[in-house]
C-alpha cells in the first residue's frame, strides 16, 4: 500500500529529507555511521505523516529524539531516520487546586523545560534538570534522578500507535511505569507526540530525598528549598559527574549512566552481599542497599563497576573510557568508535558478573549492533 497523498503534501511542507545523512553528529555518545534518509519533522501531523509513509513501504524506522540513548552501529542505518523536532508548550490550565497542566511537544528540548518550570513556579521535575534530550524521550524509560522520576508528573501521553494506524492518548495508570521502564520502551509500535504534565504551582522543590543533594544544599533530607536553588544543586551534582553536555569535555560524551542499578530479590541481594565479602573482605566496602517499595533491594551499578576493578578513567588513554568523574558513563574521548564502545561496555559487563555474580542492563538503546 503506497503512502496516503495528502500524507504526502502535509508531509513535504513540515519536514526535510537528507540521503546518506551522518548521525554521529545528532547523538551525545557521537559515533554511528549514517542514515540512508534522513527525515526531520516539525510538526506532530509531519511526525505522523513521515511514520506511515515509512511503515506502507514497509522500510526500516528509526525514531530519533536528542540521541541521547542511542548508540548507532558503525554501518550506520540501512532505512529512514525520522529525527523529531516538533516545538510547543501550552499551559492547559492553572489553578491552586488542580495544579498546573502542561502539555508539551515531544521535540523540545527537556532541560529547557525544566528550566522554565522552575521560572515559573511549576514544581516537580526541578530534580530532573541537567538531563539530556528531548521531552518525548522521558516517558520512554521513565527518566529519573535524585529521587524524582517523570512518571510522578506526568499526567498523559499522546501517541501515535502505528499498529492501529491511529492517534492514542494514554493516561498514568496505562503508561506502565516501573524503575527505566514503560509501556512504550522496547517497542516500535508507539510514537510518542506529546506529553502532558501535572505539576504544583509553588516556589519551592518538591522534598528533597537525596543525601548528597541535601548536603549540597545545606539542607536535611526532606526539606524544600526554592525551585532555583534545588536547580541550580542538581546541574552542580551533574557537572562533578560529567554528566552536563559540554563540548570541550570528553566526559559527557557519554549516554549518561550507561548501566541501570540492578533490582534483586531479598535472597538474591543476601546472596550478592556474601560474595562482596569473600572478594572485599569482611572488614571490606559495603554494598549499597535501597529496599524498593515491593520488597526487593535496589543496589549500585556505579559500585559493582568500581569494586570489581573498574574505576574512574578506565580505559584511558584508549578511543573509549569510563568518566574520569563518574564510573557509570561510558565515554567516547574524541575518536571512538561504536565497535569501541561496545567492547568497553562488553567488558565491564562482563567483569561485574564475573567479580560478583550480576549482570548489568544497559540504559541505551543499541541500533544495528547488540552489546
Amino acid at each position: 500500500m503506497g503512502a496516503h497523498p495528502r500524507a504526502r503534501d502535509r508531509a513535504a511542507v513540515t519536514a526535510t529529507i537528507e540521503s546518506d545523512a551522518p548521525l554521529a553528529p545528532l547523538t551525545t555518545m557521537r559515533v554511528g555511521g549514517p542514515a540512508a534518509r534522513l527525515v526531520t519533522v516539525t510538526t506532530p501531523d509531519g511526525l505522523v505523516d513521515a511514520v506511515r509513509e515509512v511503515d506502507d513501504a514497509d522500510e526500516p524506522l528509526l525514531l530519533l529524539s536528542g540521541g541521547s540513548n542511542l548508540v548507532i552501529a558503525d554501518d550506520g542505518f540501512p532505512g529512514t531516520v525520522v529525527r523529531i523536532a516538533t516545538e510547543g508548550i501550552e499551559v492547559e490550565s492553572a489553578d491552586a487546586c488542580g495544579g498546573v497542566t502542561v502539555r508539551v511537544a515531544a521535540g523540545e528540548s527537556w532541560d529547557s523545560f525544566v528550566e522554565r518550570a522552575c521560572g515559573e513556579g511549576w514544581s516537580g521535575v526541578e530534580a530532573l534538570s541537567g538531563i539530556p534530550g528531548l521531552v518525548g524521550a522521558t516517558p520512554v524509560q521513565n527518566v529519573g534522578a535524585y529521587g524524582q522520576d517523570v512518571s510522578q508528573t506526568i499526567a498523559q501521553v499522546r501517541v501515535f500507535d502505528r499498529d492501529r494506524q491511529t492517534v492514542r492518548t494514554f493516561a498514568n495508570a496505562d503508561c506502565a511505569f516501573t524503575y527505566r521502564h514503560s509501556v512504550f520502551k522496547q517497542t516500535g509500535r508507539y510514537v510518542v507526540l506529546d506529553v502532558t504534565f501535572q505539576l504544583r504551582p509553588t516556589e519551592l522543590s518538591q522534598p528533597i530525598r537525596y543525601a548528597d543533594l541535601a548536603t549540597g544544599l545545606g539542607v536535611a533530607q526532606g526539606d524544600r528549598v526554592p525551585l532555583g536553588d534545588a536547580r541550580e544543586a542538581v546541574l552542580e551534582q551533574r557537572r562533578r559527574r560529567g554528566m552536563v553536555l559540554d563540548a570541550a569535555d570528553h566526559d559527557t560524551w557519554s549516554c549518561g549512566s550507561f548501566f541501570t542499578n540492578p533490582i534483586l530479590a531479598v535472597a538474591d541481594f543476601a546472596a550478592f552481599e556474601r560474595r562482596a565479602a569473600e572478594r572485599l573482605g569482611p572488614d571490606g566496602p559495603v554494598p549499597p542497599r535501597f529496599p524498593e517499595a515491593d520488597g526487593r533491594v535496589k543496589t549500585s551499578a556505579a559500585w559493582l563497576i568500581d569494586k570489581a576493578g573498574f574505576g574512574k578513567g578506565f580505559g584511558l588513554p584508549g578511543p573509549a573510557a569510563l568518566s574520569t568523574k563518574h564510573t557509570l558513563a561510558v565515554t567516547n574521548r574524541g575518536a571512538a568508535t561504536a565497535a569501541d564502545i561496545r567492547a568497553l561496555a562488553g567488558e565491564v559487563r562482563d567483569g561485574v558478573q564475573a567479580a560478583f555474580g550480576i549482570r548489568l542492563v544497559n540504559e541505551p538503546v543499541f541500533v544495528g549492533h547488540e552489546l
